[in-house]
């Protein structure tokens, strides 16, 4: 297939991008930079520079693909609420272009908003203001094979610049290792290349579903993985409130745990790569 995908030089994307190709797919990646796209084009993809404001350049490359993954997402959460409103257009815009066809679309979301241990048939909460699988819903509803791939809080891998990193660094700032009150509130993980792989599974299957789990460890206490990270550091592991985390406050004590039973047995998938602790366990993930 001829693959157009967004966020194609992201974290996950590349990630997307690489798998496929290594599969035998032919890609069009989209990048937002000079930089970027020399990046993604060593990867054997077609580049297409472009940002996720130019609707209408978007859309010729959707109308031209055989399918489209769509991993973009600005993630500056100083604009949260004008960026999820950006993804809405823009998944609007892939979708409108691949409609009367039989051509699917696969977009991105989370597990902010989901019941703890949800599985791929629960909804998300109708209130969550990222409307990446409702906008998705909404195309299927119109005919448009359209998906939502959920990924676990943590895609983690070396080189990861995620929501780990990001408790790392404040760790490392304040001077002690934190969870939110009693850090029994869990999260997901799921290793990078694991994650890719459920992206083009669930395309090549015929994208069947209205949403997929790419989820390998499916409930970790947030405490334990703020006592890897103090053990790695030699900080003090301790509970604090809201206001040390910041911004990010209401992701440290989300309950984001889910099932991905449903995922492994449709797609035949099986994570390989290491646990998330199994990650943090080891030395590199702090160089930064």
């Amino acid at each position: 297939m001829h693959v157009f995908v967004t966020g194609a030089t992201g974290w996950v994307g590349s990630a997307v991008v690489q798998e496929l190709i290594d599969a035998g797919h032919l890609v069009t990646g989209l990048a937002r930079t000079a930089e970027k796209a020399a990046a993604l084009a060593a990867t054997g993809a077609k580049v297409l520079l472009a940002t996720l404001e130019d609707l209408d350049v978007l859309r010729t490359a959707a109308y031209q693909a055989d399918a489209v993954i769509h991993t973009a997402f600005n993630h500056d959460f100083s604009k949260f609420l004008a960026n999820c409103e950006q993804d809405r257009q823009v998944i609007e815009v892939l979708g409108s272009a691949l409609e009367g066809s039989s051509r699917p679309l696969i977009v991105t979301s989370g597990l902010l908003g989901m019941a703890r241990g949800a599985s791929e048939l629960d909804l998300p909460h109708p209130g969550s203001p990222r409307k990446s699988e409702p906008s998705a819903r909404a195309l299927a509803e119109r005919g448009i094979r359209a998906a939502t791939v959920r990924l676990a809080p943590s895609v983690h891998g070396l080189g990861d610049y995620g929501f780990v990193p990001l408790l790392i660094r404040l760790a490392k700032q304040t001077g002690v290792s934190a969870y939110l009150g009693e850090g029994q509130n869990c999260w997901a993980g799921v290793y990078r290349q694991d994650a890719a792989r459920v992206y083009r599974l669930a395309l090549e299957q015929g994208v069947t579903e209205s949403a997929y789990h790419a989820i390998a460890d499916e409930s970790i206490p947030f405490k334990t993985i703020a006592e890897m990270i103090g053990r790695q550091l030699g900080l003090p592991v301790e509970s604090r409130d809201a206001e040390h985390f910041g911004w990010f406050a209401k992701m440290a004590g989300a309950d984001m745990a889910a099932s991905s039973l449903r995922t492994r047995e449709l797609l035949g998938w099986k994570p390989e790569g290491p646990s998330l602790l199994t990650d943090l366990d080891q030395a590199d993930y702090y160089a930064a």
